[in-house]
């Protein structure tokens, strides 16, 4: 790294409202963006998880997936030609103990045993709904009322951070619908009333705004350009830094016919679904908390330990 821009980041580092929480919340493993976190930081995280499961709509069945998930149905769904950069992919060593073995033993000589490494068929999940939509297809016809499920999982994106509302390794929870167009709009409407109500429970400054995701590349600038013009995306944004430069908290997605094409996802008449979800970044929410209310839970305005009930 240049040492001028590496100065930079360490300034920005220091004088970043979020700084001085790292100590408290969390223990550093090595890597920025990935740490061991507190008792203190786990109990939030806990007493979020029960308020967002407090408001899940009846009907709605819950799924908990692990942190890594089959690699063909992120190729299949289409990850990779929109967020290659941020794919975290499983490796391992293969072949015969012999070739395992010569592997592993250049690090004793200094030599790189990563090279001997290959893909594995499990990428790290870069959100929480993507196995979703392969297990509801399996199913079979989706029904009129149509599907919601409440899904969490562990995430990986490679976009390495010093800044701790933005993790490498981060806890995702979501409301997922697969239904008609109109009744994924409802979803999105449902949802995006509830959550400022919950933030608003949560005593967190915040704003609903159109967004758009992180595409890669040129083509990606394009697409970006359509998800806001159609309005597929909603934020919201709490100012953890400034104003000018807030922190996405919570998102509210409509991803149109994409993953129902994909996956054939169809109703009893054959008509493709469209799919949304609703997602709440567990670790940013928390970060938010302790960051606007101070580092002691006990101190918090009364009615966010009522809505935390702590």
């Amino acid at each position: 790294m240049n040492p001028a821009l590496k100065d930079t980041a360490n300034a920005e580092t220091a004088t970043a409202p979020l700084a001085t929480l790292g100590p408290v919340l969390f223990r550093p493993m090595g890597a920025d963006g990935v740490y061991a976190r507190t008792a203190l930081y786990e109990e939030v995280i806990e007493r979020l998880a029960r308020l967002i499961s407090r408001h899940r709509e009846p009907g709605t069945e819950i799924l908990r997936f692990p942190p890594v998930m089959s690699r063909h149905q992120v190729e299949k769904s289409g990850y990779l030609k929109s967020f290659p950069n941020l794919l975290g992919c499983v490796c391992a060593l293969h072949g015969t103990e012999a070739e395992i073995r010569s592997a592993a033993d250049r690090h004793e000589v200094g030599g790189d045993w990563t090279a001997a490494l290959a893909a594995a068929d499990l990428v790290l999940s870069p959100a929480a709904c993507y196995p979703v939509y392969p297990l509801a297809a399996d199913r079979g016809a989706v029904p009129q009322q149509g599907l919601y499920f409440d899904v969490a999982c562990e995430c990986f994106r490679r976009e390495p951070s010093r800044h701790l509302d933005r993790l490498q390794s981060f806890r995702m929870r979501e409301y997922v619908c697969i239904a008609r167009p109109e009744q994924i709009l409802e979803f999105r409407e449902r949802w995006i009333a509830r959550a400022q109500d919950m933030a608003e429970q949560l005593g967190l400054a915040r704003r609903i705004a159109p967004a758009s995701d992180p595409f890669f590349g040129r083509t990606g600038q394009v697409m970006a350009i359509s998800q806001l013009q159609q309005e597929l995306k909603f934020e919201l944004l709490v100012p953890l830094h400034s104003q000018e430069q807030p922190t996405a908290c919570m998102s509210f997605n409509y991803h149109q016919d994409h993953f129902g094409e994909i996956w054939g996802l169809r109703d009893a008449g054959g008509t493709v679904m469209h799919t949304g979800c609703v997602a709440f970044g567990m670790d940013r929410l928390a970060v938010a908390l302790f960051c606007l209310h101070g580092l002691q839970p006990r101190d918090w305005p009364a009615p966010v330990r009522r809505a935390l009930e702590l």
